[in-house]
C-alpha cells in the first residue's frame, strides 16, 4: 500500500504538519505541499528539479527508462505513423484526429498561415544580420498589436483561435527571418504543400525559379518537429507558463518562450553541436578533443551527447538517428568529411567505456543538427526550427494553463540572504 501523507515535524516541539502524498497516472509521487506557506515555511528548490509547478496531461517523460509519450502515444509510434499536424492535434486536443477532423484542422492552419502585410515593416526594422531567433522574438510579440481579437485568454473558442493563429504563423515567421538575413524576397505560404514542405518552400525557393521540396527530407523534417514538440516542464515551456499565470496575450507568452528556448544551454544545443564539429574538424583530430572531454580540468565538452532529464538512450535519439542516415544517402553526403567526423565521433561515444559509464549517449541535438546542415539549413536557423516544433505544445500547455481552475499566478518564493535590517546613512556621512 502506497503512503498517503508525510508529516513534518519539528525539533523546536512546535505543531508537526501532516502534507498528502498525491500520486499521477505514471511517475513518481509528488508531496503537495501549499499548505506550507499558511505555517511561515517554504521549500528551497532551485531550479525547481524536485518541484512539481503544474499538474498536466500532457507529456510524460521517465529519464531512467528513456521513455517520452505524448497524451500516452510513445514517442516512436507517433514520429513513425504521424505528421506534425496530426501531433499538434493530439497535444492540443488530447486525441488523435479522425480523417474528417484532420481534414479541418488542416484547412484551418493553412488559413492562417499569411502573416499581416504590415508586419513585413516589423522585419525591415532589424539589421540584415540580425539572428533569427532575435527577429523572431520581436515579431512573435509584435503579433499582438494586429491580432488583438485574441486577446481575452479566459474564453476558451477565443484561446483556440489564438493557438491556431501561433501554430500556423510561426513558420512563417521562421522562414522570412532567414530571408531577410538573406536579402531575399520573402515566399508566400502554399496551401499545395503539407506543413514540411510549406517551410522547406518558404525557406529555400525564389521567384526566378521554381521549386519542388524533396519529399525524403520533408519527411525528415517533419519528423524533427515531431520529436521536438513538446518535452513536459522544460525552461521554455515553464517561461510560456508563467507568462500565461498572469493573463497576458499568447503571443507574449510565446515570445517569452523562444526567448528562453534561445539559450544555448536549452535549444542551442544542436548549434552548438556543429560548431563542436567545425572546431574539431577533422576526424585526426577526435583523439585529441576525447582526451579533452575527460579530463575536469579541461572546460572542454562534447556537445550533442547525454540529457539532464534521460539517463538512458534519449528516446528520441534512436528515431532521428534513422532519419539521419536516410537523408544522408538521399543527399549522397556519406563521403562528406564533416560527416564522417560526427559519424566516427558517434561509434566512440557508443563504444567507449568512459561514455557508456557516464551515459553519454548521442542525443536528439546531435542527430537533428546533422539532418539539418545536409538539408542547408544554416547554425543560425537550427534553434528556430526548434522554436516553431515547440510552439505546438506551448500552446497546448498554455491552454491548459488557463483551463485549470487551480492555476494561479506565478510567484515562486525565496530564501533571502542579502543584509538584516539597517538604519540609513547620510551621503556625507558614508
Amino acid at each position: 500500500m502506497k503512503p498517503t501523507k508525510v508529516t513534518l515535524t519539528f525539533d523546536d516541539g512546535s505543531a508537526p504538519i501532516d502534507l498528502p502524498i498525491v500520486s499521477g497516472n505514471l511517475g513518481a509521487s509528488v508531496i503537495d505541499i501549499r499548505q506550507l506557506g499558511k505555517h511561515g515555511i517554504f521549500t528551497y528548490d532551485p531550479g525547481f528539479l524536485s518541484t512539481a509547478s503544474c499538474s498536466s496531461e500532457i507529456t510524460y517523460i521517465d529519464g531512467d527508462e528513456g521513455l517520452l509519450y505524448y497524451r500516452g502515444y510513445p514517442i516512436q509510434q507517433l514520429a513513425e505513423h504521424c505528421d506534425f499536424l496530426e501531433v499538434s492535434y493530439l497535444l492540443m486536443h488530447g486525441e488523435l484526429p479522425n480523417q474528417a477532423q484532420k481534414e479541418t484542422f488542416v484547412g484551418t492552419i493553412n488559413r492562417h498561415t499569411m502573416l499581416h502585410d504590415q508586419l513585413n515593416n516589423i522585419f525591415r526594422g532589424f539589421r540584415r544580420d540580425a539572428h533569427p531567433m532575435a527577429v523572431m522574438v520581436g515579431v512573435v510579440g509584435s503579433m499582438s498589436a494586429f491580432y488583438n481579437d485574441s486577446m481575452d485568454v479566459r474564453d476558451p473558442k477565443v484561446r483556440e483561435v489564438a493557438a491556431y493563429r501561433l501554430l500556423a504563423k510561426v513558420p512563417t515567421v521562421a522562414a522570412w527571418s532567414y530571408k531577410y538575413n538573406l536579402g531575399q524576397p520573402f515566399m508566400y505560404p502554399q496551401k499545395r504543400y503539407n506543413f514540411a514542405e510549406n517551410f522547406m518552400h518558404m525557406m529555400f525557393a525564389t521567384p526566378t525559379e521554381d521549386y519542388e521540396p524533396n519529399p525524403v527530407l520533408a519527411k525528415a523534417f517533419d519528423r524533427i518537429l515531431i520529436l521536438h514538440a513538446d518535452h513536459e516542464q522544460n525552461a521554455s515551456t515553464s517561461t510560456v507558463r508563467l507568462a500565461g499565470s498572469s493573463g497576458a496575450n499568447p503571443f507574449a507568452c510565446v515570445a517569452a518562450g523562444i526567448a528562453s528556448l534561445w539559450g544555448p544551454a536549452h535549444g542551442g544545443a544542436n548549434e552548438a553541436t556543429l560548431k563542436m564539429l567545425e572546431e574539431i574538424g577533422d576526424v585526426s583530430r577526435i583523439g585529441e578533443y576525447i582526451k579533452r572531454a575527460k579530463d575536469k580540468t579541461d572546460s572542454f565538452r562534447l556537445m550533442g551527447f547525454g540529457h539532464r532529464v534521460y539517463r538512458n538512450m534519449d528516446p528520441r535519439a534512436a528515431i532521428m538517428r534513422e532519419t539521419c542516415h536516410q537523408v544522408l544517402d538521399e543527399m549522397g553526403l556519406n563521403d562528406d568529411p564533416m560527416f564522417k567526423l560526427a559519424l566516427k565521433l558517434e561509434q566512440i561515444a557508443l563504444e567507449d567505456e568512459y561514455f557508456v559509464s557516464k551515459q553519454l549517449y548521442p542525443n536528439v541535438d546531435f542527430y537533428s543538427g546533422i539532418v539539418m546542415r545536409a538539408m542547408g539549413i544554416p547554425n543560425s536557423m537550427f534553434t528556430a526550427i526548434f522554436a516553431l516544433a515547440r510552439t505546438a505544445g506551448w500552446v497546448a500547455q498554455w491552454n491548459e494553463m488557463l483551463s485549470d481552475p487551480e492555476a494561479r499566478i506565478g510567484r515562486p518564493r525565496q530564501l533571502y540572504t542579502g543584509a538584516p535590517r539597517r538604519e540609513f546613512v547620510s551621503l556625507d556621512k558614508r
